[in-house]
C-alpha cells in the first residue's frame, strides 16, 4: 500500500463476493463472510466480535479459497480489512477462486434502494395477470 497525503491506497482492485469461512487468531475462531477480495487483501464481516488489534496476524479459511494468512489493517463496526502476506501463495489461491468459483453478485444495498424507489411493491407475476 502506498501513502499519499497520509491516505492509504490499495494496490489491487477488489471484487465483491460472498464467501463464507472463518478467521483464526491465536486460540480463537470467528465465522466470517468475505465481502470483497483481491490478490492483496480482503474485507470481512464477522459474525461475532474478533478480539484482535490492527497489525495482528490472522488466518482465513474458506472452502473455495483454502487457507490465507494476513495482517489486520483496519477494524470498524464488525468489519475487518486484511492484507495478505506477500510470501504466501495468496495470489494463486485468489486467482483460482475467480477462475473456478466466483459468481458475479450485485450489492445488497442497490436492491434495497430499488425497492424503496418503487415503493417496495413487486410487479404481479405473469400467471396472476391471466386469471
Amino acid at each position: 500500500m502506498t501513502r499519499n497525503l497520509k491516505i492509504t491506497a490499495r494496490k489491487a482492485d477488489r471484487q465483491n463476493c460472498r464467501v463464507f469461512g472463518s478467521v483464526k487468531y491465536l486460540n480463537s475462531q470467528v465465522d466470517v463472510r468475505i465481502l470483497n477480495l483481491s490478490a492483496t487483501g480482503a474485507a470481512l464481516e464477522t459474525k461475532t466480535p474478533l478480539h484482535a488489534a490492527s497489525g495482528s496476524k490472522v488466518r482465513i479459511e474458506a472452502e473455495n479459497l483454502g487457507l490465507l494468512e494476513g495482517i489486520i489493517r483496519w477494524k470498524h463496526n464488525g468489519r475487518i480489512g486484511v492484507q495478505f502476506d506477500v510470501n504466501s501463495n495468496a495470489r494463486a489461491q485468489v486467482a483460482s477462486y475467480f477462475r473456478f468459483f466466483h459468481k458475479e453478485i450485485r450489492p445488497v444495498l442497490a436492491v434495497r434502494q430499488l425497492r424503496a424507489a418503487t415503493g417496495g411493491d413487486r410487479p404481479p407475476h405473469p400467471s396472476a395477470l391471466k386469471a
